[in-house]
Parts: C-alpha cells; structure tokens; sequence
C-alpha cells in the first residue's frame, strides 16, 4: 500500500489528518502504527485550535523522523529540519492557498459553529482528505531528496 493509500485508508477510518498522515510513513522509520497514531492524537484540526492544519504536523513529524536532530553537536541536522520544514509550509502553502486549517476550512474548529459548519459542507469527508494526499505527496518529494 502506498503512503498516500494508508493515509486515505486511516483518514477515512476516522483518525484524524495528522494521525493519518504520519501513520502512513511509520513503519519505514521504526515507528509502529500504534505509536504513530497516539503521537499524531493531539494535532488534528490544527491542534484543535483551526491552526496548522494537522496533515501538515503529521507530514513535518514525518519530515523530522528522517532529518531530525538528536545529537546536541549536530547543528546541520538542525539547519537541515528547518530548512525541510520551511519548504514543505511553503509548498502547501503555494498548492493549497494556506497551511493554517481554518483559512484552509473557511471556518474556526475551536468553536461549536465552526464544527457544525464543516460537517454540514462535508468539509471532513470532501476536503480534509485532499489536504492529506497534498501533506502526504509533498512530504514524499521533500523525503527523496
């Protein structure tokens, strides 16, 4: 299964943009799918909040599992990740118009009304998914470089 079928597949299962994006690329980082999704829990719908949009924290959690740093001396590791992150943000950012979930919804999932007002457009089931293949396919260039 691709990566961008797996996130499909977990987003359509109901766990969330970030969940789905990062469980997606764990197994070939020595992560397994349930740790994946536990650590992915809290990021959905930018955080709860409408602010980066969770797709995007799944695939720059992604991102740092292969140029992370994890050494204190390893500075280019560090100028690595920042740079990594920077051009994915930009990228979606270019593609989709924003990187932050309630300029990319239209609408504010801290609120009752902003919830009521994604479901009723069908935003999660119509949209959000797009949102992840984006998150899924830009990590994925970013990763092969």
């Amino acid at each position: 299964m691709t990566h961008e079928e797996l996130a499909t597949k977990l987003f359509a299962e109901k766990y969330h943009c970030s969940q789905a994006v990062l469980g997606a690329f764990a197994d070939e980082f020595g992560m397994d799918i349930k740790t994946a999704l536990k650590l992915g829990g809290c990021f959905g719908g930018g955080m709860c909040k409408g602010e980066v949009c969770g797709a995007c924290v799944g695939a720059l959690m992604v991102l740092g599992l292969k140029y992370g740093q994890c050494e204190i001396a390893d500075l280019e590791s560090r100028w690595k990740t920042n740079d990594m992150a920077i051009r994915f943000l930009e990228r979606f950012k270019g593609e989709n118009g924003s990187y932050i979930c309630k300029e990319l919804l239209g609408c504010d999932l801290a609120t009752e009304e902003g919830k009521a007002y994604a479901r009723t457009h069908s935003l999660f089931t119509e949209f959000c998914p797009k949102m992840v293949v984006s998150a899924v396919k830009i990590a994925e260039e970013l990763l092969e470089e």
